[in-house]
């Protein structure tokens, strides 16, 4: 039996041994393990995403212009039409007896006007003889100038009368669809050019649409930079590719053109108006409807393409952590852009040339060597809709 003393000893030997053996051990682990790929390579064209507002073309207020009672409504709420389709009737009796009136107070004039030209003609052969006074001759033929006169007045009355009476059928001023009618048969409706006026329904047109969206001014300005270089449309941007996606929708599968964009900058945003043109043949689209848009941001370049599982996040920057060679891992902070089919856009910070890290990026870290499994990247192989991905060859 070993002496108390030399029973310390040993342990305390055996103690001293075990973090050598484990500090051997860690010294021939392998590096952690991750995979690589360069980055894709390809030409296409960055878009800035906005949010925009359906409105239509043209909206008309549907008033009347002559006052009644509502006598008729040709139209089913909601109906679709086209422009002169008969939408109301007022009740036309009292316009009718006007006219009636208007044209009885035409004919007494033309009468008198026959009797007075009668008499100048009788007149002219009296004062030559010096029958009659000169003076009596002019009283005629002031007469008749009178009763000429009255003709033009009894004309103009017929001619309002007949207007009038056409006013008490209300036609579609222009294509479109109908809201509903705000009144109902025998309702009596006020007419005139205020605010006054009774409402009787609201048309607005369906196809093409109009899309209204607020550009930042950075955009603005890199868009009228663009449009100088004949990059985007004409000179002022106008004709330039615009895409929209309705809110069900990941695809920008609707084409527009933008028509117009406002001459000045709401000093309280900072925006810009620009609308956008589309065909609404379908009319899937409604004046009021929310959209997303899309207007190109950049010219047709060379874009390189990373997976968001590439990317790390600290607390201001993005980054990628690129393997050497000899397997050493450093950290690139990068610029992103949007998404294109599966892949992230990355304006600054990696080339075509880097192997970056895709997967076990917790393994890996700046100043450390990883055994590095190389596989190429490719686009997504969900091919969107035409006009959704960004131009590309």
């Amino acid at each position: 039996m070993l002496p108390l003393g030399a029973l310390l000893v040993a342990l305390a030997l055996t103690a001293c041994d075990r973090p050598q053996a484990q500090n051997k051990s860690q010294q021939t682990a392998p590096p952690p393990a991750v995979t690589t790929s360069q980055p894709v390579v390809s030409e296409l064209v960055e878009w800035d995403e906005y949010t925009g507002r359906f409105e239509a073309v043209a909206s008309v207020e549907v008033r009347a212009r002559v006052p009644g009672y509502v006598d008729r409504i040709a139209f089913v709420d909601g109906q679709a039409v086209k422009k002169g389709d008969l939408l109301f009737v007022i009740d036309p009796r009292p316009f009718e007896r006007a006219l009636a009136q208007a044209q009885a107070e035409l004919e007494q004039a033309r009468t008198k006007a026959q009797n007075s030209a009668l008499d100048v003609e009788r007149g002219k052969p009296l004062l030559e003889r010096k029958v009659m006074s000169e003076k009596m001759f002019d009283d005629r033929a002031n007469l008749l100038r009178e009763a000429e006169a009255a003709v033009k007045v009894a004309e103009a009355k017929v001619a309002t009368a007949e207007l009038e009476l056409a006013f008490t059928r209300i036609t579609a001023p222009i294509d479109g669809r109908m809201s509903r009618a705000t009144v109902s048969l025998g309702s009596w409706i006020s007419a005139g050019g205020t605010a006054n006026a009774t409402l009787l329904t609201l048309l607005v047109t369906q196809d093409p649409i109009h899309i209204y969206f607020d550009i930042s001014e950075n955009n603005y300005i890199k868009y009228k930079r663009m449009a100088e270089l004949g990059a985007l449309g004409g000179k002022d941007g106008k004709g330039a590719d615009v895409e929209v996606a309705l809110p069900d929708e990941t695809a920008f599968a609707h084409g527009g053109k933008l028509d117009f964009v406002d001459n000045r900058l709401d000093p309280g945003t900072a925006t810009m108006r620009a609308r956008a043109i589309l065909a609404n043949g379908k009319q899937m689209f409604s004046p009021g409807m929310f959209a997303r848009v899309r207007l190109a941001g950049t010219p047709l370049k060379s874009t390189v393409l990373l997976p968001d599982a590439a990317i790390g996040t600290d607390q201001a920057n993005k980054f990628v952590l690129v393997v050497a060679e000899d397997g050493m891992v450093s950290r690139r902070n990068v610029q992103l852009g949007p998404l294109h089919q599966g892949l992230r856009i990355v304006r600054q910070g990696v080339g075509p040339q880097d192997w970056v890290v895709t997967s076990g990026l917790q393994r890996a870290r700046p100043g450390q060597k990883v055994t590095a499994n190389r596989e190429t990247l490719r686009l997504s192989a969900v091919r969107p809709a035409a006009s959704d991905a960004p131009v590309s060859r």
